[in-house]
């Protein structure tokens, strides 16, 4: 099974890949459009940096020991973090990560690069939800509908009978 996992799941790396490039493209843009800052007061902008910096550390480490790596391949887990998240390092990248990157560089081109890139990961983490629904069958079919992708599912849907 950690064969065929290490061979499906390269969502992470793409994911990296097409998140710097477009950071680049971004970066470029930036200096060719003149976009205001989102903050004119740097202690604002430097609190945010801070607080989402702190939410992906937390998160991050919160996933580590949700799931050590000696249980990782061999089980699904939904216990921890994985109670909320499915892809819970990829919500710290893309929620907390990008979103403190975008407010310390504090210009709006970086904050549009942040939210597109949300839709963006939706698009490449499904080939891996369609091999965790391969590996894991019903079990994960059923902690899909019970959890969120990158956002923590608030409401519960309920199933009409």
């Amino acid at each position: 099974m950690t064969n065929i996992l290490f061979k499906k799941l390269r969502s992470g790396r793409l994911g990296l890949i097409v998140s710097l490039i477009l950071f680049v493209l971004a970066t470029l843009l930036e200096k060719r459009i003149n976009l205001p800052q989102i903050f004119s007061n740097y202690l604002i902008s430097i609190g945010l940096t801070v607080f989402f910096a702190t939410a992906f550390i937390i998160l991050f480490l919160w996933s580590v020991k949700s799931l050590p790596r000696k249980e990782r391949d061999k089980t699904l887990c939904t216990k921890g973090v994985y109670k909320y998240f499915r892809h819970p390092i990829y919500a710290a990248f893309l929620s907390a990560f990008n979103l403190g990157l975008a407010f310390f560089l504090n210009n709006y081109i970086y904050l549009i690069w942040a939210i597109l890139l949300h839709p963006i990961w939706h698009l490449i983490i499904n080939q891996e939800e369609k091999s965790l629904i391969e590996i894991f069958g019903n079990d994960y079919v059923t902690y899909q509908s019970s959890t969120g992708r990158f956002i923590p599912k608030i409401m519960k849907t309920r199933s009409i009978t």
